[in-house]
């Protein structure tokens, strides 16, 4: 993917301890931690947040691959501005140049494009520490979505609930999820989803659970959800597709792999869990036999 496609988050993720220095990455990490908010104000105000100086925020903005703080400025703007866009919004800005070749053509190239560049950027460990975070028996699991990532919510759910105990899901309307965050241990795990369009609800719920103790695993977009700022593990995806609507292509293949992951690490216990439900099935004759 070309450097100019890249969000600013991104280039810097790139970058972070390979390209930058100590100072640089200090300043790396203050960008990061309240972004895109920390870089919209005067350059001596990000420089001073920092602690760092003037010439050093020049610097790692040229080794971004811009100009100057203006077009670093512009660039977060333009991101801020793409954060909220509504689908009608979104269907207007993608309409003016559409290619000529099949819908399907070009909606599986930008799929493509974003599971290639998103898994580029994860850490490998973090994922790793995120499913162990979910495997631990003696953690409770509460997993939570929005308004249409509830969907991928309680695919997660559906599957970690035959997996292991413990694990609920959670409606984001804020008049339900007190009841389990009145159950919630410290220690417990919250998997929360926030795509763009981030919901009020699901940020109040975060800081929550965070207050009393718990860990947050976060699935967001390519411009991270206000919740980033209380994840312990925050899984970014690439979301844009030639459509009004986002894509969950690439969340899904996370979650289809963490998935597997957890099964493997609790196998043994998975597998009786499993034998017991199959035997229900039979009883309940859920599924129809052919033999």
């Amino acid at each position: 993917m070309a450097q100019a496609d890249l969000t600013i988050a991104e280039r810097i993720q790139n970058h972070l301890d390979k390209k930058l220095t100590r100072a640089e990455r200090q300043l790396a990490h203050a960008i990061l931690e309240n972004y895109p908010a920390s870089g919209l104000g005067p350059l001596s105000a990000l420089a001073r947040s920092a602690e760092v100086s003037g010439p050093t925020v020049l610097r790692m903005v040229q080794k971004l691959g811009l100009s100057g703080y203006p077009e670093f400025q512009a660039a977060l703007r333009e991101e801020l501005s793409a954060k909220a866009q509504n689908p009608i919004a979104k269907y207007d800005t993608r309409a003016e140049g559409l290619p000529s070749d099949h819908v399907l053509n070009r909606f599986t190239e930008a799929v493509t494009d974003n599971i290639r560049h998103s898994l580029a950027q994860i850490e490998p460990e973090a994922f790793d520490a995120a499913c162990a975070l979910i495997a631990d028996p003696s953690r409770g699991v509460h997993i939570v979505g929005g308004r249409i990532s509830h969907t991928i919510a309680e695919y997660l759910y559906l599957h970690m609930q035959v997996i292991r105990p413990g694990v609920s899901h959670i409606q984001s309307t804020s008049n339900t999820w007190p009841h389990h965050l009145l159950d919630a241990l410290a220690g417990d795990v919250f998997v929360i989803f926030d795509m763009r369009r981030y919901e009020n609800n699901t940020l109040k719920l975060a800081e929550m659970a965070h207050d009393r103790g718990a860990k947050i695993i976060l699935f967001t977009d390519q411009w991270r959800s206000p919740v980033h700022a209380l994840a312990d593990i925050c899984l970014s995806s690439r979301i844009v597709v030639p459509s009004a609507w986002d894509s969950l292509v690439t969340p899904m293949l996370l979650v289809e792999t963490m998935i597997s992951a957890v099964q493997d690490i609790l196998w043994q216990d998975t597998r009786h869990r499993m034998e017991v439900l199959e035997d229900m099935f039979d009883q309940t004759k859920l599924f129809r036999k052919f033999t």
